[in-house]
């Protein structure tokens, strides 16, 4: 676990951001005005499938023999193109949990190179304005401001955060439909770009008190997670 002290007591928290290689961060973000930026289950849909085209490693080869198959039609193969030409961050962010919100996302995620979360999220929300605009005939910036990225300082603030990120879902009125990765956590749904493993190694397999189904139920300490979470 990399470790880094962040001042939090600047007026604009988490907006100045220190990315090291390793790190592990809890990326959020939310709509202008705090407007919603989801309003049905396709713009869910639509940003879970941006995360799994950044995420998962491209099949190159698939990809170029279909551009040179004559039965691929245009459509397709214009497909294609934008496929290849569109950033991958498979093997440098890692994404361990996530959920997103009416009007708000949390991703936690571990970086392998210092710069790949700033590529990474300026693609994502960049790409997803553009979707948004055009669905809804809107112009200008969806989100509040620049994405807020907080450094996870050690392992304590790390299952903590997961808890946090997975209780917005399970709190949410709407939690059946509320998209979050805490089926991947109760091994409910297998996700290949979801990552879970290395925060279910911190649990027993054997004590169902020291689980993480018990875990992520329970109060979040104040103490532990004022500073890594979303502000109001």
């Amino acid at each position: 676990m990399t470790v880094l002290s962040l001042d939090q007591n600047m007026p604009a928290r988490n907006s100045i951001k220190q990315y090291l290689e390793n790190g592990y961060y809890h990326l959020y973000n939310r709509g202008v005005e705090k407007r919603s930026v989801f309003l049905d289950q396709q713009d869910y849909s639509v940003f879970l499938s941006y995360l799994k085209e950044y995420l998962l490693p491209k099949n190159l080869q698939e990809l170029s023999e279909k551009l040179a198959d004559p039965n691929t039609s245009y459509k397709e193969k214009d497909k294609i193109i934008k496929l290849l030409r569109l950033n991958n961050f498979a093997g440098e962010i890692t994404l361990l949990a996530y959920c997103l919100m009416t009007n708000h996302f949390h991703l936690l995620v571990k970086q392998k190179s210092a710069q790949s979360i700033d590529i990474f999220m300026n693609s994502l929300g960049t790409r997803y304005t553009m979707y948004f605009n055009r669905k809804y005939k809107r112009v200008g910036s969806l989100w509040q401001a620049v994405y807020k990225a907080v450094l996870v300082n050690n392992e304590q603030q790390l299952l903590h955060l997961v808890r946090y990120i997975h209780k917005q879902a399970l709190n949410s009125q709407e939690e059946e439909t509320q998209p979050s990765s805490h089926s991947e956590y109760l091994k409910k749904r297998k996700t290949e770009w979801v990552h879970p493993e290395e925060i279910l190694s911190y649990f027993s397999k054997n004590n169902p008190n020291l689980s993480y189904e018990p875990f992520v139920i329970q109060t979040e300490d104040p103490k532990i997670i004022d500073n890594i979470k979303i502000e109001d």
